[in-house]
């Protein structure tokens, strides 16, 4: 596993949990709009790294302190001992949060199925019978659409999640991704932040962040078609 970052404590990434979050190197998605620009592409090659031993050191240290490990990324997904790790992690009496972008629902499965992750959170990031080359150049809808299904099977506590940043997504693209996770436990909604993103270059040109209101009115559209609707 290489981890490219580690953030000490949260009171918000992992809900009612004090947590530190583990930021897993290497994505297989390109989002314009990515605040971890470093952990975008090959795992490890990109900005600085964190030895394993160091991470569990760290862990071992708060565990009288820590309630929770939020495993985000970058996708976690890629990694081939994500599930050794997370036995590690679950050994030292944490609970676990998988934030994944839902590429790869075999691990997803596995992870599940060996009892390895306690929280699931999959990032929705437009309609996933049209996600553009822009944000997953293999633009692999099947899987997609199994991870939803396998995550609202789970009997897990899950959320679902959409950044709310043109082009990507609009009433329409709302729309079509509530109709897809109808019944859904959680469905947040995200502002776009053009903060340190992976391409700025992208959003030249290109019309306003949505405001708090628009968040608040997609939020109206999405409400029906799940069990709670939140804007963050």
């Amino acid at each position: 596993m290489i981890f490219g970052g580690l953030q000490k404590q949260s009171l918000i990434d992992y809900p009612s949990k004090l947590a530190c979050i583990l930021f897993t190197s290497g994505c297989n998605f390109t989002c314009p709009y990515c605040h971890n620009p470093d952990l975008v592409g090959k795992p490890g090659s990109h900005g600085p790294t964190l030895a394993l031993e160091d991470v569990y050191a760290f862990l071992q240290k708060r565990r009288k302190f820590l309630e929770g490990v939020v495993i985000s990324g970058g996708e976690p997904t890629l990694h081939p001992d994500l599930a050794a790790v997370c036995q590690t992690i679950h050994s030292l009496g944490y609970e676990i949060k998988l934030d994944t972008n839902g590429s790869h629902p075999r691990v997803l499965a596995q992870l599940i199925q060996d009892k390895l992750v306690d929280y699931i959170a999959m990032d929705i990031k437009t309609d996933p019978a049209a996600y553009p080359r822009q944000i997953a150049p293999q633009n692999d809808t099947k899987a997609i659409q199994e991870s939803i299904a396998l995550i609202m099977g789970c009997g897990l506590p899950y959320e679902f999640r959409t950044t709310c940043v043109q082009p990507f997504v609009d009433e329409s693209t709302i729309k079509k991704i509530v109709r897809g996770i109808a019944g859904a436990r959680c469905y947040a909604l995200q502002p776009f932040k053009n903060e340190n993103i992976l391409s700025p270059a992208f959003f030249q040109g290109i019309e306003s962040p949505y405001s708090r209101e628009d968040l608040s009115r997609f939020r109206t559209l999405a409400a029906a078609w799940v069990q709670s609707c939140i804007v963050r």
